[in-house]
C-alpha cells in the first residue's frame, strides 16, 4: 500500500490520538501513591469490568485532561488475563491503547489486511469505551488496543 506521493505506507488504521498505556498491578490500592503522589496524577474514575474480571483505575495529569493517561489493571481472579500477565511477567507495561473514531469499521480493514486480532468485533470496555485488542504477533510484541471513546 504505498503511496507514491510521499513514499510512505498508506496507514491502515486512523489513529485519532494515543489514548492510555495499561499497567498490569498487583493491586491498584498499593500502586497509587506512585501516580498520585510521586507523579501528580489524577485518579479520575475507578470500576470493575466483570466479563474480564479486572478492575482499573484511570490516572491523568491534573492541568491536562487529554494528555495521555495511564490505566492501572488489577486482576479480580486468577484466571483473569491480567493474572496470567502478571505471573508470566510481573507488574508493569500490559498494552498501549489508541483512540479510533469507528472501531467497527477499523476492526474489519485490519482483518482484511491480515492483521492478527484478539477480538473481531467491538466489546464493551471500562470508561465507557468500545475496545478490541490487537495481537502482539501483529504488533511488533507489544499488545495494543484500539478504543472508541465514549461521545458526548
Amino acid at each position: 500500500m504505498a503511496d507514491r506521493t510521499s513514499g510512505h505506507l498508506a496507514s491502515v488504521l486512523r489513529v485519532s490520538a494515543l489514548h492510555h498505556l495499561g499497567v498490569a498491578v498487583a493491586s491498584i490500592a498499593a500502586s497509587r501513591a506512585v501516580y498520585e503522589q510521586v507523579l501528580g496524577l489524577v485518579c479520575v474514575g475507578e470500576e470493575e469490568v466483570a466479563d474480564q474480571k479486572v478492575r482499573v483505575a484511570m490516572f491523568q495529569p491534573p492541568a491536562m485532561p487529554a494528555a495521555c493517561r495511564i490505566e492501572l489493571l488489577e486482576p479480580l481472579a486468577d484466571d483473569s488475563p491480567i493474572a496470567r500477565h502478571l505471573q508470566r511477567r510481573g507488574p508493569g507495561q500490559h498494552h498501549v491503547a489508541f483512540a479510533v473514531d469507528d472501531l467497527a469499521a477499523d476492526l474489519q480493514r485490519l482483518a482484511r489486511h491480515g492483521v492478527r486480532l484478539i477480538d473481531e468485533k467491538p466489546r464493551r470496555g471500562a470508561h465507557g469505551m468500545l475496545i478490541a485488542f490487537v495481537h502482539p504477533a501483529s504488533a511488533g510484541g507489544v499488545l495494543l488496543e484500539l478504543c472508541e471513546p465514549q461521545r458526548p
